[in-house]
């Protein structure tokens, strides 16, 4: 049965049903309807990803105890790694996971920035303010730099470490020095060890190289000892080894002529004295070496009496011919090198004597003879007692 057309099917009653009826708000849900699904599942969304946060960062990034606030000492070392740094801060309880840590540093540019050194840390802080600490550079320095100087003694050296806080008490270093029996496992150590350290004063006297070094402000009489031993082979230059074996020499000969070399000349005279102790060598002469009396005696005088000459050592080199039996200060790369290749010049022209010819400048004067060598003296003396006249006053 057809139903009847009405008023409500007509084209007026449809018109004002789309501009005023339920049409026009069902058209206007059609458009609404997306905007708040997306906006309810964009909250949605956004809560459990605060909520996931919330649970991420109290479990990784928090601190790890805001209300301890005691401080932790935390050290950097020098060469550390970013990663070596982390493991250490997760394992002194200070961040929640190292690889927090480091992904956090390394995004934020600190990698490259962290400093060595004593850091004072503490749990309350947050993992940024750990990373901004540790970039300042504000931590108190874990290293120490020490100066060598060529030409000291071994006693020398222990002065000086003293003077720089390294210890307080030269003693143990000093025994460590005079024994070298804890320092076999350089060769060159164990040689001398091997032989017999017989009438050496100090068996580590010319090994401990002259340099300057950066140690650990914890850092004994051991670990300074081992620290200058290890630098000592790297003076010897590939070929150096050949080289003393040509001239009928050891390491521990070239160290001590190098320690003579040093003692007795500035740096440009280093191969003319060594040819002068070359020749005098070859030719079966004492060396007769002022600095060998001198270490024996303690003294920097320039003038040397008959007594002083005279004095019963092995080290006196006027008395024993050949060399001493060790060396007596640390030698400079220089003086071993010249130790090595003396002047060619002098060497063949047999020079055998020297002596100051200026004590303020360093400056020698070499002689052939001995006639000529005592001439030298003569003009010169006056110049060695006035300096020492002045050292005493001073």
């Amino acid at each position: 049965m057809r139903r009847k057309r009405g008023w409500a099917d007509s084209p007026e009653a449809i018109r004002e049903e789309r501009e005023y009826g339920l049409f026009w708000y069902s058209w206007l849900w059609d458009l609404v309807r997306p905007v708040l699904i997306f906006a309810c599942a964009l909250l949605l969304v956004a809560g459990i990803v605060t909520s996931a946060w919330h649970a991420f960062s109290a479990r990784y990034i928090d601190p790890v105890d805001p209300d301890d606030s005691a401080a932790v000492p935390f050290v950097i070392e020098s060469g550390d790694s970013l990663t070596r740094v982390a493991n250490r801060l997760e394992s002194q309880n200070l961040v929640r996971n190292k690889s927090v840590f480091k992904y956090f540093a390394d995004f934020m540019g600190f990698s490259q920035k962290i400093q060595a050194g004593e850091y004072t840390l503490n749990r309350a802080m947050t993992i940024s303010q750990i990373a901004e600490r540790l970039t300042e550079g504000d931590g108190k320095p874990i290293v120490r730099t020490i100066t060598i100087i060529p030409g000291w003694t071994i006693e020398e050296i222990g002065k000086y470490l003293v003077k720089e806080g390294v210890f307080d008490d030269p003693a143990d270093f000093l025994a460590r020095c005079r024994s070298g029996a804890d320092y076999a496992a350089y060769y060159y150590i164990s040689d001398i060890l091997q032989g017999g350290a017989g009438d050496r004063k100090y068996v580590l006297e010319g090994y401990l190289a002259a340099n300057t070094y950066e140690v650990y402000m914890t850092a004994g009489a051991d670990d300074i000892i081992r620290k200058l031993l290890s630098q000592t082979e790297a003076m010897f230059k590939e070929g150096y080894h050949a080289r003393a074996e040509e001239l009928s020499m050891t390491m521990d000969d070239v160290l001590t002529l190098a320690s003579l070399i040093e003692k007795e000349a500035k740096t440009g005279d280093f191969t003319r004295v060594s040819a002068v102790f070359h020749n005098r060598l070859k030719a079966g002469m004492a060396l007769e070496s002022d600095v060998t009396v001198k270490y024996v005696l303690g003294t920097r005088r320039m003038v040397l009496d008959s007594t002083d000459l005279a004095v019963d050592s092995p080290y006196n080199t006027y008395r024993v011919k050949g060399l001493p039996p060790s060396p007596i200060c640390a030698p400079s790369p220089n003086a071993v090198e010249a130790a090595l290749y003396p002047d060619e010049d002098f060497l063949a022209a047999q020079f055998l004597f020297f002596c100051s010819k200026n004590p303020d400048t360093g400056e020698l004067h070499f002689s052939r003879t001995y006639s000529e060598h005592e001439q030298a003296v003569q003009v010169y003396r006056p110049l060695w007692e006035a300096f020492d006249r002045r050292a005493d006053n001073q």
